[in-house]
């Protein structure tokens, strides 16, 4: 699902260093443009003007809706705005300031949510394209871009591996291709997987769905169906790859769970497909795979949209909610450990566990406090 448009000329981010704080627009001109157009004032004076300007931004509230759903459409859209309009040198300060890791091989960020890894049709800003930035900004003018190790999808929020040189990155998409680094994510489920820990090890295809609009979607492609009530083998389509995903409830209510997912396979939305179509559970937020035949809002239980403090008309607001929580690398180079990666996650999604009365594990204690302390606001 696309984050609702927002508009502003201009916006800057504020973090913690261990992820990414609330969103405030800065309403003026390019550093660019206002130097160009202003080419004798100097540098402190157009420092004042542009630090004047924030000021002057920061005292301008947004006003506050009467309506409740209408408060928590605003809330979801101050929680998740993207990073997409911004100048490319605002984004890649933000990532700095999201920095899981750095040393002499790798930086790991947080990917925000809503920021696509590459570049394509309708894509203004992506993280390919900062990455030369990203690297000036933490080693110096001269230094080279730094190079992806691997991708998320666009609404993923999480854990991002960069290396420093090619060599370096070549070595960590081995790692990958060869299934050496342990992945899990965190999801919000509707509805809670049974049993509550298993193995989803069903192929997945590329097909186009039939509807008002004709769209593609991965989906599965078993090796059995039932026939007459027999298990019958069918023929595998040459289309079809291996697909393996380890679970894991970590919470849940009667309606939704926290589920760990541990990739053992990287197919396209591996993850969102064996949750909605093979354990019937897909991830709060999963406009595209919650129902084959269509393109549409997720329908969604009345229980749920209560607790969410919505109605069904606007859930078309609510992001995906999987998050690439935690890497674990095998010892690069001259190291000899290995890299444990661990992200917290995004505010939106903190605020929805809330929201639904799911818990985190004990070791996330703190996550769970800021979860209560965000639910008394």
């Amino acid at each position: 699902m696309a984050a609702p448009r927002w508009s502003a000329s201009g916006s800057w981010i504020r973090g913690n260093g261990q992820g990414f704080g609330s969103l405030f627009t800065l309403v003026s001109k390019p550093f660019c443009s206002a130097a160009a157009a202003s080419t004798g004032i100097n540098a402190q004076r157009l420092a004042e003007r542009l630090r004047a300007q924030k000021r002057e931004q920061d005292t301008k509230k947004e006003p506050v809706s009467t309506n409740a759903v209408q408060r928590r459409v605003q809330e979801i859209v101050r929680f998740t705005r993207q990073l997409q309009r911004v100048h490319p040198n605002v984004l890649a300060k933000a990532l700095t300031r999201g920095i899981l890791h750095q040393d002499k091989n790798l930086v790991v960020i947080n990917k925000p949510y809503g920021l696509p890894v590459h570049g394509g049709p309708g894509v203004q800003l992506c993280i390919t394209d900062v990455l030369p930035i990203l690297a000036k900004m933490l080693h110096g003018h001269k230094a080279e871009p730094l190079h992806l190790c691997h991708r998320l999808d666009k609404e993923t929020t999480g854990v991002m591996v960069l290396a420093w040189d090619k060599d370096m990155a070549h070595q960590v998409q081995e790692l990958f291709r060869t299934r050496q680094v342990v992945k899990k994510y965190w999801a919000i489920t509707v509805r809670v997987p049974m049993p509550s820990a298993g193995v989803v090890d069903i192929p997945i295809v590329e097909k186009e769905a039939q509807g008002q609009q004709q769209h593609h979607k991965m989906t599965l492609s078993p090796s059995y169906r039932m026939d007459d009530g027999k298990m019958v083998k069918v023929r595998r389509s040459r289309n079809a790859q291996v697909a393996v995903t380890q679970y894991q409830v970590l919470s849940s209510t009667l309606s939704s769970a926290l589920v760990e997912l541990q990739p053992i396979t990287g197919i396209k939305h591996q993850l969102r497909v064996h949750l909605s179509f093979g354990l019937d559970c897909p991830i709060l937020g999963d406009h595209k795979y919650s129902d084959w035949n269509r393109l549409a809002p997720q329908k969604l239980s009345v229980g749920t949209l209560k607790k969410l403090g919505l109605e069904q008309s606007k859930a078309r607001y609510i992001p995906l909610h999987l998050h690439a929580r935690q890497l674990i690398l095998p010892a690069l180079g001259s190291g000899k450990e290995e890299l444990n990666l661990v992200c917290k996650l995004p505010r939106f999604f903190v605020h929805s566990l809330h929201r639904l009365h799911l818990e985190m594990p004990n070791q996330d204690q703190n996550e769970n406090n800021e979860a209560k302390c965000l639910g008394a606001q």
